[in-house]
């Protein structure tokens, strides 16, 4: 049987109505045309955002002013007030022994666990910076501090209550608050770090002029127990809004609990050994210039005024070399800081036999010491990143522990650090100036030393002298 197949033929399009205008259908085609190549605009601008966002570098782009200098006043109030009442310990502690507390050298040992917290906490407080944050780091600090002083004002007659309180409790406050201000300030500029930094580390140069002054009023006005507290009031009234008003301008990265992976890098290595050497002779000048002027037959006033003069040089030097680290470059300047520094140990300090060379070296000493520390900060964010800078800052000012520790041990007499055993091991305080160069000499190497891995560091980024590193 024949199978019967179907074809359909096709149909005419149907024609378009005489009462359709056509300058309709062309209009809408042009629009349908114009909305692909908008959406097409978008997409391809999305597209170059997300990858501008991607390779965005904020190491390369600082706002070099703004609200970074409201950073730098915050951190500058936080540094005065902590560092003056740190600074004016020597002020308290004359009245809690007058008061029979304790003894000179056992009050003098709370001074210098405070201080040392600051080292011996760094790493752990660069880690909360990074976990929780610099604002909320900042206002812990701020209150640890403001009631370390006001609990104080109840242990002025129970030595335990005072170690735990002006000694531990201080100095943790101090150790967040010097890893929250030291850091920050380098987010939000580059090329006016160095001033920046500097003002910031002045700022306790600064507080410790006034703060003491202030003490002293209050202790003839108020009694010692009110002194401590009225001290913690302002502390807390200034420094939690000061605090309230840090931010980050980049978030840290999360990390190990110590960044290791830092050491893979030869500079930052060669850095830190620098830096914690040259840290110990630091401490030498102005622990000795009192003994050192007293052999020499000077007053207490006018030791005093000398270790006065060692402090202002160093607030001087602070802003100074923060300055000319913005035009030789950090790592230069702190070349230069511990070539005055060395100096200053080995040259000038040996013939300071009279007051006008010992004035010339307290002045150029401290303007050295004060010169290192602005330097550090600005130094370490040279050679990493900014979402690294905490982490380098803590591992840094961890391994200032040594000095630190030396600095406590010399002033509560329970132990010497090196250069005192050589002070006494060459005839003591009374005889005469020549047991003095022994210390001074060790001193001097010491910084050589620091100096010489600092010369690798400078070197390896960039083996032309005249050039800004």
């Amino acid at each position: 049987m024949s199978r019967t197949r179907t074809y359909t033929l096709p149909t005419k399009p149907a024609p378009i109505p005489d009462e359709f205008p056509l300058h309709e259908l062309s209009r809408n085609l042009t629009r349908s045309h114009a909305s692909t190549d908008a959406a097409d605009s978008q997409s391809t601008q999305q597209v170059l955002t997300s990858e501008q966002a991607a390779n965005y570098n904020p190491d390369e782009d600082y706002p070099e002013g703004g609200y970074g200098w409201v950073i730098v006043a915050a951190c500058f109030l936080n540094a005065a007030i902590w560092g003056g009442i740190n600074y004016s310990w020597g002020v308290l502690q004359l009245t809690l022994v007058q008061d029979k507390l304790s003894s000179a050298s056992t009050l003098s040992f709370i001074g210098g666990l405070s201080s040392a917290c600051i080292s011996a906490f760094a790493t752990l407080n660069s880690n909360l910076v990074r976990r929780f944050g610099v604002r909320n780091c900042a206002l812990a600090g701020s209150l640890l501090v403001g009631f370390a002083q006001i609990f104080s004002g109840w242990t002025t007659k129970n030595l335990g209550g005072m170690f735990v309180c002006s000694g531990f409790m201080m100095g943790v406050g101090m150790s967040i608050l010097f890893m929250a201000g030291s850091t920050l300030p380098s987010q939000y500029f580059k090329r006016r770090r160095g001033l920046a930094t500097g003002i910031v580390f002045s700022g306790s140069g600064i507080g410790g002029a006034v703060m003491s002054i202030t003490i002293e009023a209050l202790i003839q006005r108020f009694g010692i127990a009110w002194a401590f507290r009225i001290i913690g009031i302002i502390a807390l009234a200034l420094m939690c809004p000061a605090s309230w008003m840090l931010k980050e301008r980049v978030r840290p990265k999360k990390g190990s609990f110590f960044e290791w992976r830092l050491f893979r890098d030869p500079k930052f290595t060669a850095f830190f050994f620098s830096a914690a050497i040259g840290l110990f002779p630091l401490f030498v000048a102005p622990f000795f210039l009192p003994l050192y002027g007293s052999s020499m037959g000077l007053s207490t006033t006018s030791a005093a005024g000398l270790v006065a003069g060692f402090n202002l040089s160093s607030a001087v030097g602070r802003i100074g070399f923060g300055q000319i680290a913005d035009y030789l470059g950090p790592i230069n300047s702190l070349t230069l800081a511990l070539t005055l520094n060395a100096i200053s140990l080995l040259v000038i300090w040996p013939v300071s036999t009279s007051l006008a060379p010992l004035i010339i070296f307290v002045v150029v000493n401290g303007t050295a010491n004060g010169g290192f520390y602005s330097c550090i900060p600005s130094a370490v964010g040279s050679i990493t990143d900014s979402s690294r800078f905490a982490s380098a800052m803590g591992l840094l000012v961890t391994g200032w522990a040594g000095g630190y520790l030396m600095a406590s041990l010399h002033l509560s007499r329970a132990g010497a650090p090196i250069a005192g055993i050589l002070l006494s091991a060459y005839g003591g305080v009374d005889s005469g100036l020549k047991p003095y160069r022994p210390a001074m000499y060790y001193a001097g190497s010491l910084t050589c030393a620091s100096l010489g891995l600092l010369l690798l560091v400078r070197f390896n980024a960039n083996k032309k002298v005249l050039v800004k590193v």
